[in-house]
């Protein structure tokens, strides 16, 4: 295809209500489709976000008092600029992170259902009032923590963005957004709206710049009261020890390695649909994407040959052009699976379709890799426990369901996970049995506005989308009042 130009889009940092040149080098951005450079944007350093928390700090008392519904109001206008500058949003976010312009579309989408329902989240965070045995009233309120800070990923630069943004504001927080260094333009396009649908100055800002620089001071700060990071386990795991002296709140989304298991009584075709379409979500570069495909061995040649033919039709390519799957996001990312594949294949696993990076022609200049089968995975091979984070379906075969309970469970991360199967005891058993926060039965379809998303062990704490996540965002206040002599 023809060269597509970058739409129009702010690149300054954008603190207190305005658009600031930061202190710090700029910042390239790099399509991964094609290597070429996107922008530049601004970066700031200390200074920058000493001046962001000073900014959220001081519009917070006025933010918190509005009402909900006035928070509200500001929220449902947000989200209509979303829906109405869509087309951009999603070509922005393809340019620079390489999923699918459909996906993209998708996403945006979510940002728009995720704000409206957060809107009308917000104006049910109901306290109650507790019988007192005296003539005293009990109360439960729930306030607003404070200023957040909010750490966001590449991989899906602007929904992870709105999926904090929208239940902090919604209680009456005031946030600092961190965005992945790699896609800041989306992050910097919502920024654009929130100036446009009228937040307050403060309410909402954003600092470009070094992850380490600015996560520590945001973590280390008195000022900020709340950390909310989605990102890799050892990254959220030095933000937990930085915050740890400031006691302040903390939620973690880290890294997954989800096994998606097919039991013999399952429905085939839809298991086998149903894994295709989720593996190459962003190409595989998703937290809950499966990674361990466990196949009963009374089935597994049925499922493998199935698998093999389905992802024939799996397309590769520019995300402009709206193939399955576009680019890694990187390099290192395309290191990593070449690196799983070759150890896996050394200690005896086989490559049945792919297992290749593209090179040539309209692949050249980008970060492409083959979808790839791998069957014969076993648990000395780095695949089965390390976190995929590309487009590769590692197989491997099963006989007992206790057992394959406990291989599912064999990993330090517990975000997601899936099962085919029909027999309402497997179904039961293996929901309840299964170590994650989250479980698809015959289904996938896990992230979703009003249910809570997130994990167990070294895949995080706390939760976001639904009540829950709006609950992350408020603390919870007891007053005793006295009401007779």
């Amino acid at each position: 295809m023809a060269k597509e130009q970058l739409p129009e889009v702010e690149t300054r940092l954008y603190i207190n209500g305005k658009w600031l040149d930061g202190s710090e080098d700029p910042i390239a951005i790099i399509n991964p489709a094609t290597g070429d450079t996107l922008a530049k944007v601004q970066a700031g350093g200390a200074k920058e976000v000493k001046s962001a928390i000073k900014a959220a700090n001081d519009a917070f008392s006025e933010w918190s008092e509005k009402s909900p519904a006035e928070r509200a109001t500001l929220m449902n206008k947000m989200a209509d600029l979303v829906e109405e500058d869509s087309e951009r949003l999603a070509k922005i976010m393809t340019m620079e992170q390489g999923k699918p312009l459909t996906q993209a579309k998708g996403e945006i989408q979510t940002n728009v259902e995720n704000l409206r329902w957060n809107a009308a989240e917000g104006q049910r965070l109901l306290g109650e009032i507790v019988p007192s045995p005296a003539t005293n009233q009990w109360q439960v309120r729930k306030q607003a923590v404070g200023v957040v800070g909010a750490i966001t990923p590449w991989n899906f630069p602007s929904n992870m963005i709105i999926r904090k943004i929208s239940p902090a504001i919604a209680a009456g927080c005031t946030v600092i957004l961190k965005p992945s260094k790699q896609t800041p333009l989306s992050a910097l396009a919502l920024m654009e709206l929130f100036d446009k649908a009228g937040f307050p100055a403060g309410v909402v800002n954003i600092v470009l710049g070094d992850s380490s620089t600015i996560g520590t001071i945001l973590s280390e700060s008195d000022d900020v009261q709340k950390i909310t990071f989605t990102g890799s386990t050892e990254v959220g795991q030095t933000l937990n020890e930085q915050a740890a002296p400031t006691l302040k709140n903390v939620s973690m989304e880290l890294g997954g390695h989800a096994p998606y298991i097919i039991f013999p009584d399952a429905d085939i075709e839809r298991a086998v649909e149903t894994l295709i379409q989720t593996k190459f979500i962003n190409n595989g570069q998703v937290c809950t994407s499966p990674n361990r495909i466990f196949v009963h061995k009374d089935i597994k040649q049925k499922v493998t040959d199935r698998i093999v033919e389905a992802i024939k039709d799996v397309t590769v390519g520019n995300g402009l052009d709206d193939p399955t799957t576009g680019p890694l996001i990187n390099q290192d990312g395309v290191e990593k699976v070449v690196d799983q594949l070759k150890d896996a294949t050394d200690k005896g696993a086989k490559i049945l379709a792919g297992g290749h990076k593209l090179t040539d022609g309209e692949y050249a200049d980008g970060f492409f890799f083959e979808p790839t089968v791998l069957d014969g995975v076993t648990k000395d091979m780095d695949i089965f426990y390390q976190e995929t984070f590309g487009p590769v379906i590692p197989l491997i075969t099963f006989e007992d369901e206790e057992a394959v309970i406990k291989d599912a469970n064999d990993t330090e991360f517990g975000l997601a996970s899936y099962f085919f199967a029909t027999n309402i005891h497997t179904i039961d058993n293996v929901s309840n049995k299964l170590q994650y926060g989250m479980v698809g039965v015959n289904d996938t379809d896990i992230s979703n506005s009003a249910t809570p998303f997130g994990g167990v062990k070294h895949s995080g704490f706390g939760r976001e989308n639904g009540t829950y996540g709006v609950e992350e965002y408020v603390e919870v206040k007891f007053v005793n009042i006295r009401t007779a002599k």
